[in-house]
């Protein structure tokens, strides 16, 4: 006999029909969404230098008078093939004397100069070939004691920067990243003492700033660099 004050026993239900469907949707939303995000976005890249290359190229060169119709990608590969036959001009004598000559007369044009100088120095930033780059990962007190940050080690300081601030130690560049953007952030300069340098690369250092600390180089122990494996 039962009096309704007795606890009824608890009986654990099983996920329904819908809540499965829910689940396999929401998982194939997690798979199709970066390889459907990455597709579209090379197509329209793909569509957006075609649209500005091939109007250049008068029609005799194009496909489309051949076959009848417009190829995408036709005008990347123009590009390509354009970009590569002016860096081998560019690389030689007379490809030099020419960009010094364009160069001079572009700096006696003052709206012009800016906007070029400015485009210019992007450009080598992004696309110039160089060995420069980041030394270490590192961890340093940031913005104030007992406050730890993700940096990146860039070089010795030198001239007056390391000069002119009485410090025990060598001063050391450490660009220090925002989240989730990396590309921007702050310049700081530490004595090599007051450094922490981490195992994790430069690549998982950058991978855990981005993601706001939910990507760790090791996934299954985050404790442990990522060249180490957890003992089980």
């Amino acid at each position: 006999m039962t009096t309704p004050f007795d606890e009824e026993p608890h009986h654990h239900r099983k996920p329904g029909m819908f809540a499965g469907l829910r689940s396999s949707f929401l998982t194939g939303i997690v798979v199709i969404a970066p390889v459907g995000m990455t597709i579209w976005l090379i197509w329209t890249l793909i569509g957006w230098v075609d649209g500005v290359v091939l109007p250049l190229v008068p029609y005799t060169f194009q496909p489309e008078k051949y076959i009848g119709i417009n190829l995408r990608g036709v005008g990347v590969i123009i590009f390509l093939l354009f970009t590569i036959f002016v860096g081998w001009v560019a690389k030689g004598l007379i490809g030099r004397s020419l960009i010094n000559f364009a160069e001079g007369l572009v700096d006696r044009m003052p709206v012009v100069r800016s906007i070029y100088s400015g485009v210019k120095q992007i450009a080598e930033t992004v696309f110039a070939q160089s060995d420069r780059n980041f030394e270490k990962a590192c961890l340093v007190e940031y913005p104030r004691k007992g406050i730890w940050a993700v940096g990146f080690i860039s070089a010795e300081a030198k001239g007056e920067v390391d000069a002119k601030p009485h410090t025990s130690d060598q001063l050391m560049g450490v660009f220090v990243p925002t989240t989730p953007n990396p590309t921007s952030g702050f310049l700081l300069f530490f004595p090599r003492e007051d450094i922490i340098e981490l195992d994790m690369s430069i690549e998982e250092a950058a991978k855990l700033v981005i993601s706001a600390g939910l990507v760790y180089p090791n996934a299954k122990d985050p404790t442990k660099p990522s060249g180490e494996k957890s003992k089980s």
